[in-house]
This record gives structure tokens, sequence and C-alpha cells, in this order.
């Protein structure tokens, strides 16, 4: 590369900014379709797997009085023989009751009991079925971790492109037209208005790619789970404000029971048998009866599930974790004497973990009811039609047998100036970065060796 000129014409930087905006296209867009579709999907997990698994999940009440907790967890390892992890009583008397089991070759099953009749209706993997499925493909987890790595630098590149995106749209003839701008020109058929559908409907999906993106980092498995440590302050995972002087154990709230971002680094206290015991005697655990009474008339929000203790300091925890954030909550008993150990709430989260916490249920398609999912519902459809015009778009303007990278600006310092800024994202977001000097070097030998791009 040669530069005519020490001074950077609009046009260069225009082409250099094209130039990083296509590069953040071949590596986003596939991840952008595959997440727009999964997570439209996702929005509505629930109605779907409520439809899909209604005749596991529901039952028909008869004139008969439903079996005690312990006789339900009893049915279920019966037919499913193996350690009870986890009991979810039922919301209504409409419902059937969720047993969670670790059978003897480490795979966890969730049984469904019908708690009137006494019998299993039927049993999946824990976090398996459709929605899970669909979830796990939605991060790639489903792949393994490398793949889902790939999430984190999909996101990140995303939050570049739409900023590219948006100064490659700005109008910078003031002619007052909106042609292009935010108006459609041409027929399907001209590239012209595959161009326009791209520009106009990326200015308007744009706030979402960004927003989606920032709320699902969090989860990512570098930035999200450096951000989960420095937002948590300490190894307890608890806000200062809720720590209780009580004895922790070396077990992660996330290993036993469904936990949120600011929960991760939670780690959960100990039971202690002589806490309460007669000298000479040995205390004995209570009943799961006992349990689901504490949490009930603790006012725990229905859907709750209860982690249950399989060993001499474990705890009673009951969590749940409804659409409606101010009812999230988290509960440790003593299994021997039923001591609320610590129960904290939506309220007692500090304030990133709050936003955070608020960002990620809105993403979710939870925080505002039917409305949230309609409206997360279109910007899905908007990001698979971003990327469908992205695609006919090159396909269009793409010379034979070549990629069709845009052309070189004239002066290179252009490149460097977008590249420059373009680096602070890959600050921020590690994995990013790493992506981008790859590309950086890509770019620099396809350059060196050919002389200029096609």
């Amino acid at each position: 590369m040669k530069a005519l000129s020490h001074t950077v014409r609009p046009i260069d930087f225009y082409r250099a900014v094209w130039r990083w905006h296509f590069y953040a296209g071949i590596l986003v867009l596939p991840f952008l379709f595959i997440l727009a579709v999964t997570g439209a999907i996702y929005l509505f997990h629930t109605e779907i797997d409520n439809f899909i698994y209604r005749d596991i999940k529901t039952v028909q009440i008869i004139s008969k009085p439903a079996l005690s907790h312990e006789a339900v967890v009893q049915v279920a390892l019966a037919v499913h023989p193996g350690i009870a992890l986890r009991y979810v009583p039922p919301s209504s008397n409409l419902n059937s009751v969720e047993v969670d089991i670790k059978s003897s070759n480490g795979n966890v099953m969730a049984v469904f009991v019908d708690p009137f009749r006494g019998t299993v209706l039927g049993a999946m993997p824990n976090k398996g079925g459709f929605s899970g499925t669909i979830r796990r493909l939605h991060s790639l987890a489903y792949f393994g971790p490398v793949a889902n790595a790939l999430i984190e630098v999909a996101a990140g590149w995303s939050i570049l492109l739409v900023f590219s995106g948006i100064y490659l749209w700005w109008p910078r003839q003031k002619t007052g037209s909106l042609d292009g701008v935010l108006r459609v020109r041409g027929k399907p058929r001209e590239r012209m208005f595959w161009r326009d559908i791209h520009a106009v409907t990326g200015i308007v999906a744009g706030f979402f790619i960004v927003f989606l993106a920032a709320t699902g980092m969090p989860w990512s498995i570098v930035w999200g789970d450096k951000v989960n440590q420095w937002a948590n302050g300490s190894n307890f995972g608890y806000p200062a404000g809720v720590r209780v002087s009580v004895p922790m154990s070396d077990e992660h709230l996330n290993h036993v029971a469904p936990v949120t971002w600011s929960l991760e680094q939670a780690k959960i206290p100990e039971s202690h048998a002589h806490t309460d015991a007669t000298p000479g005697t040995t205390m004995s655990p209570f009943s799961l009866e006992k349990a689901v009474s504490i949490f009930d008339g603790l006012g725990m929000a229905k859907t709750y599930g209860i982690s249950l203790p399989n060993k001499p300091g474990g705890v009673f925890t009951g969590s749940v974790y409804p659409n409606d954030l101010a009812q999230q909550r988290v509960v440790h008993l003593d299994q021997f004497s039923g001591r609320v150990l610590l129960d904290m709430g939506y309220a007692d989260y500090g304030p990133l973990g709050k936003g955070l916490e608020w960002g990620i249920n809105v993403h979710l398609g939870q925080e505002f009811g039917l409305a949230n999912q309609l409206v997360m519902l279109v910007a899905c459809f908007a990001i698979i039609l971003l990327c469908v015009s992205a695609v006919i778009i090159w396909w269009k303007r793409r010379p034979n047998r070549t990629l069709g990278i845009p052309t070189l600006p004239e002066n290179s310092r252009s490149l460097q100036i977008v590249f420059g800024l373009l680096f602070i994202g890959g600050v921020i977001f590690p994995l990013v970065g790493i992506s981008m000097l790859i590309m950086l070097i890509l770019d620099y030998i396809f350059v060196i060796r050919h002389g200029k791009s096609n």
C-alpha cells in the first residue's frame, strides 16, 4: 500500500470502514443468523415445552389426596434408581412433580410424577428436551467450549459491525431525500433494492443487535466470567449486605441449582448437626415435607425448586427465577434445624448485578410479558433479513471468482485509523481483539501477495 498524500480524504476513510465492515460481516453473519433463528424459537420455550410435553407435565385431578413429597421421590427412584438431587413441587393441582435424579453413570434425568396416582409419567435428560436443545444451540454450547467461545467473538464483532454500518449508512449528501436512508429504492432483482433493504433494516435492527450482544456477553466464557468475578467482589458471590456469619462450604450454588448471573460465584452455607442438639445425641435431618412447608411459609413464588442435601453439611436450597425479577429468590435452610441460613432476592443484588439481570431478562423476552416476546421476535426477524440481504448484496456485486473484498483506500493511514478505533473494542473484549489481529495479518498477507484487493 502506498499513500498518495498525508491527508485522509472522506472517500478513503469510507473505503477503510467498508473494508472492515465487510470482514466483520464474514465473521459474524453465520452466527447472527443462527442466534436469530434459535433466539426467535427460544422466546416461546415455555409455551412450546408445555405443548410438546403436556402429557408428562400435566395431570388430571382425581378425588384422592396427593402423595407426600417424600413418597413422590420414592416413586421416581423406584423407576429411575440413583440419587435425588432436586425436587420441584407442582405449581398447581394440574401440574406433575419433577424429581431430578443422578444415576450411577453420572447422567441426570428429570423424572415427572403424577402425585395423585403415584405413577411416573415420563423422563428426559436434565436441561434437555426441546427448549434445552435450542438454548444449547443458541450458545453453541452444544458443540463444546471452543464453539461456545466463538459466540463471544461474534457478539463483540456484532457491536463493531453495527457502528461501522451506521457510519456507512449516514447520509453525506444534503439533498433532503430519504431514498436509501429510510426508503427502499429499486426492485427485488436489482442490487440497489437489497442494498437499501440492508441499510434501512440495519439502522433499525442495529439497536437490538447491540442490546442483545451486550446482554448476552455476561454469559460468555471469557469476558463474562471475568466481569462476573469482578462484579461479585469475592468468591462468596453474595452482596455484602446479605452475608451472614455462618460457615460456608466449598460448593458453589451453580453446581446444585439453576442460578442467575449474579450468583454464579455464590458458595453454599453448611448445616451443622450439633447446633441445636442435646449433648450426647445426634440430630437427624428433617423431612422434605417440612422443607416444602418452610419454603411455602416464606412466600416463595410457585415453580420454585428444592436442591436436596446429600451429605452431612448439605442444606435444603430453594431457588426460583420467575419472569418477574422482583420474585427471584434463593433461600438456604439448615437441614437439621430448619433455620434460614441465607435468604436473598433481586433487591439484594448490587447495581451492576441488577442492571445486568434486568438486561438478561429483557433479552430472554421475560420482563414485559407477551409484548417483550413480540418485540424481540420482530428484532430476530429483522436480523435474519439483515443477514440474507447482506449475502444477496455480496453475491450481486462480487466479481467472478473473487471474494469481492471492498477496494483498498488510496491512503493507507485511513486503514490504520479505522483499525485503531476498532482495536479499542478488541481491548474491551479480548477474544475479539485476538480475532481482529488474525484478520489484520490475513489482510496484510493478502495485500502483499496480490498487490491489491478485488
